[in-house]
């Protein structure tokens, strides 16, 4: 059984795709505007698009003989309340730490003499 989840993060892998995700972030575009900053043929585009629809980041309708793309609002739920599971750790504040070692006075066990060359 696919995790609903994979179709989304492989279609996040590729650079282009996360582009095209950029600039729909602005407005609904025609595939043709889509296409346009890019060095590729619109069938390149197209197969982008694609993908992006497939994984359900995107969605593709018709208005008249244009093909506008926009987001789906709803399909990043998913894959940000799993990646927020792993926010439960903190980033290291480095320079806080060495605050903290200086202040605790424990710092002064690793002092240039007694670190050794492999810490230099």
């Amino acid at each position: 059984m696919t995790n609903p989840l994979d179709p989304v993060f492989s279609a996040l892998a590729d650079p282009t795709r996360r582009a095209i995700l950029t600039m729909l972030l602005e407005d609904d575009m025609a595939v043709t505007d889509v296409a346009e900053p890019f060095a590729m043929s619109l069938a390149a585009i197209s197969k982008h698009l694609a993908v992006l629809a497939d994984a359900g980041l995107i969605v593709r309708e018709k208005r008249g003989r244009v093909i506008w793309c926009k987001l789906e609002p709803d399909a990043m739920r998913g894959p940000s309340v799993w990646m927020q599971g792993f926010g439960q750790f903190e980033p290291v504040d480095l320079d806080a730490f060495e605050r903290f070692i200086e202040a605790e006075g424990i710092g002064a066990d690793f002092s240039k003499e007694n670190r050794g060359p492999d810490l230099d």
